[in-house]
This record gives structure tokens, C-alpha cells and sequence, in this order.
């Protein structure tokens, strides 16, 4: 009835019981979630909705605590913490990011309705803001021998990848905010890489260290 006085204002507004989507369950420390696409209306992913998949669970960084070192084939080696990178100027794109195993299951599935949600639902599309790695780079002075640079996170994992460093000086970025808010720890908190249009475990998650080499890695994750 219009006349029965609704809830106040909440510090966080919450979905409507009769919309909440269901979200795909997980079964294990490093499985995946999939964001309900069927539920979506437009382009972008709800926050809490992006897909996740894990190879070490969740970290958990203290950004006061959190440090990010550049180093290998640079003329200075550099230690940068979170505060030292939202001094440099910051730019939002949107990107989407999508699991290199997205649709597999449509492989496996065996009878029975899916929806999209279980079979392709690993890939979101978010607004991402942070600082243009190249410009890190710049500050570091990258050596003429450098043509890779290679990552790793601070997850139980140590997830790392290789990557040409030509991708770094065209649209990576080092990201600290998503949607408009800080990230969230299932999604790299407080700061990870993020390499628009390529597979998404190359952008790592609780980013820590930057290496600039000559030749790929070649590491585990490879």
C-alpha cells in the first residue's frame, strides 16, 4: 500500500528480493563462479556479479602494507606503494575481461537445460581506472634489451605470466578501481594488471612485482 512508510535510507542500497540473481555455486577453493549473463540488462557486469576464478583462493593485501616492485631491465629499480601510484594521472576504460576457458562447458554438459550463465558465464565487462603502465615503466627507464616484462601476484599461488612489453606501452593498465569503487578481493584488491582483449588470467590478480627481462618467463602458469 502507498500510504505504509518504506525503509530509510541505508548506508549500501541492496537488489530487490524478488530480482536477486542466482549465482552458479562453487565447489571448491579454486573453482570458478560465473556471473548470471541471463540476468544482466546492457553491457556492463555488476561488481559483485563478476565471474571469479582463483588458483590459491582469495588474498587477503593490507593496502597500507601493499608494495609493488619494478625491477630486471630498468636503469632504476623502483618500489611503489599504492599511494605513489594515484599520484600519477589515472585513466577509466572499459574493457572486458573473459576466462580462457569460457564455454567449455558447453563440451560437457550432458542433458538436461543450461543457461548461460553455466555455460559461458565466465567473462564480465566492468569500467576499470588506474595508471597506464607504460607510464610506470617511464619512471623506471626501461632498458633497450627489455622486450618482455613479467608478472606475478601475491596469492597463494604466486600466479605469473609473461608478457611483450609492446602491450605495455599500448593500453595496459595497473588497476585500482572498478565500477566506480576500490576493487574487491576477489578481483585483485588492492591493485592488479589488466591487458584489454587478452585472456584474463594474463592480467594478475594481487599484483607485486614487475620483471623486465629479454625473453619470456616460460613459468608455471605458461
Amino acid at each position: 500500500a502507498t500510504r505504509v512508510l518504506g525503509a530509510p535510507a541505508t548506508p549500501r542500497s541492496e537488489r530487490s528480493p524478488f530480482e536477486d540473481p542466482k549465482v552458479h555455486p562453487v565447489g571448491q577453493v579454486s573453482g570458478p563462479s560465473y556471473s548470471p549473463l541471463q540476468d544482466f540488462h546492457g553491457t556492463l557486469t555488476p561488481t559483485d556479479l563478476q565471474f571469479q576464478r582463483h588458483h590459491g583462493g582469495i588474498a587477503q593485501i593490507d593496502p597500507q602494507r601493499w608494495k609493488l616492485l619494478v625491477h630486471g631491465l630498468v636503469e632504476r629499480p623502483m618500489v611503489f606503494t599504492l599511494a605513489d601510484l594515484k599520484r600519477f594521472p589515472s585513466v577509466t576504460r572499459l574493457a572486458f575481461l573473459e576466462c580462457s576457458g569460457n564455454g567449455r562447458n558447453a563440451y560437457r554438459a550432458q542433458g538436461g537445460e543450461h543457461t548461460v550463465q553455466h555455460l559461458d558465464g565466465l567473462i564480465s565487462n566492468l569500467e576499470w581506472t588506474g595508471v597506464p603502465l607504460g607510464l610506470i615503466l617511464r619512471e623506471a627507464g626501461v632498458k633497450p634489451d627489455a622486450t618482455w616484462f613479467v608478472a606475478e601476484g601475491g596469492d597463494a599461488s604466486v600466479m605469473a605470466r609473461s608478457v611483450p612489453i609492446a602491450k605495455a606501452f599500448d593500453d595496459a593498465l595497473l588497476v585500482y578501481a572498478s565500477n566506480g569503487e576500490p576493487l574487491r578481493p576477489a578481483h585483485g584488491y588492492p591493485v592488479r594488471l589488466l591487458l584489454p582483449g587478452w585472456e584474463a588470467n594474463m592480467s594478475i590478480k594481487w599484483l607485486r612485482r614487475i620483471e623486465l627481462t629479454e625473453r619470456p618467463q616460460m613459468s608455471k602458469d605458461e
